[in-house]
């Protein structure tokens, strides 16, 4: 019965063990011995801003005489946008969620998926058209979307309120 008991908790100390290390970031294939701990970085994440908000590019973005700040995330799409800087577009409201513009030319979409579900204040790509998209209203998922980055503070609600087509300005 001893042998029983000890063979039991044996048996249940590596189980227990198996998935803990499954379950760590940290483990290797047949590692077995060690369990993953939280580092700080784990623990202190920050939500606001978000890390391609701290690491990616800063944009100005000038409609008359508003500007803005938005910052691009590191893909290779936006990096092909910052290569056409600085750079004017025309823009026009569609559909009363977004403002497009036609770039002079069409952006990497290596390493992006078919398509994304951008959220009010993103900037974005739509591919088939070959436009700059500053995102004001709820749009839902779409095949072509390319998020590139997010506009800064209340930029959102403040392009929202302009009327009809606008001119905007792009730098770095």
């Amino acid at each position: 019965m001893r042998d029983f008991r000890r063979t039991a908790v044996a048996v249940v100390a590596l189980a227990i063990g198996s998935t803990l290390v499954a379950c760590g970031a940290d483990a290797t294939p047949g590692d077995t011995a060690r369990v993953a701990t939280p580092t700080s970085s784990d623990t202190a994440r920050p939500t606001t801003p978000t890390s391609s908000e701290e690491n990616g590019m800063r944009l100005r973005i000038t409609i008359g005489d508003e500007h803005f700040q938005a910052t691009l995330d590191e893909s290779a799409a936006s990096r092909d946008l910052a290569a056409l800087l600085p750079l004017t577009v025309r823009m026009s409201d569609h559909g009363g969620v977004e403002k497009t513009g036609r770039l002079p030319s069409p952006l990497s979409l290596d390493g992006q998926p078919a398509g994304a579900d951008p959220a009010v204040g993103d900037v974005g790509y739509y591919a088939p058209g070959n436009d700059l998209v500053l995102y004001y209203g709820d749009q839902s998922y779409y095949d072509g979307i390319v998020v590139l980055g997010r506009l800064r503070d209340d930029a959102a609600e403040r392009i929202a309120a302009m009327d009809g087509s606008i001119t905007v300005q792009l730098q770095r």
